[in-house]
């Protein structure tokens, strides 16, 4: 797939410079790239600060939305607001990220009390997600052992290294892959 713009999602309650030089790295390799910083926000509270970031910045379709960490749950409910702004999304990868639960049809996004749910980290997504190419990059292979086991039981291409090989170059082969 030849992306239009990278969208790196950030942890929430973390910051856009998690990701070091790695948008610089992905730019010389000729890619758009966008890092939102979504600062002190998660949830839906970060879809939407997300959602308004990316829109301020004119991304090029095809989106590949791009999760680290606890971020990857995320990604489907981004996808949602991306797809409403009628910005197409051409795939995800998740970086060292933990994975979207499956949409169940039962759930609900509240406790039994009517109050939201302990885990404000999760939006809910489509009950069809995902609906583009997904890839895993893990670079801690020993704290991601079940994300790397889940991704390959989804039958997603998975990359495995660890550091110092360049983040950016498994990032964008994997991208290519989508």
């Amino acid at each position: 797939m030849t992306p239009g713009t990278i969208v790196l999602l950030h942890a929430p309650y973390a910051a856009a410079t998690s990701w070091g030089d790695l948008p610089e790295m992905l730019r010389s390799y000729g890619m758009d790239v966008i890092a939102p910083d979504v600062a002190d926000a998660a949830g839906p509270r970060y879809v939407a600060r997300a959602s308004l970031i990316i829109a301020a910045t004119a991304p090029s379709a095809p989106l590949v939305l791009v999760g680290h960490g606890a971020a990857g749950p995320i990604l489907p409910g981004i996808a949602v607001a991306q797809q409403a702004a009628h910005r197409k999304v051409g795939g995800y990868v998740f970086v060292d990220a933990e994975l979207p639960r499956p949409a169940r049809p039962d759930s609900h996004d509240h406790d039994h009390d009517g109050d939201p749910g302990p885990d404000e980290r999760e939006v809910a997504g489509p009950a069809d997600w995902p609906d583009a190419p997904c890839a895993y990059l893990a670079t801690d292979l020993d704290e991601r052992a079940q994300e790397i086991r889940q991704a390959r039981l989804r039958g997603w291409p998975v990359a495995e290294h660890e550091p110092p090989i360049a983040v950016a170059q498994s990032l964008s082969e994997l991208i290519t892959t989508l």
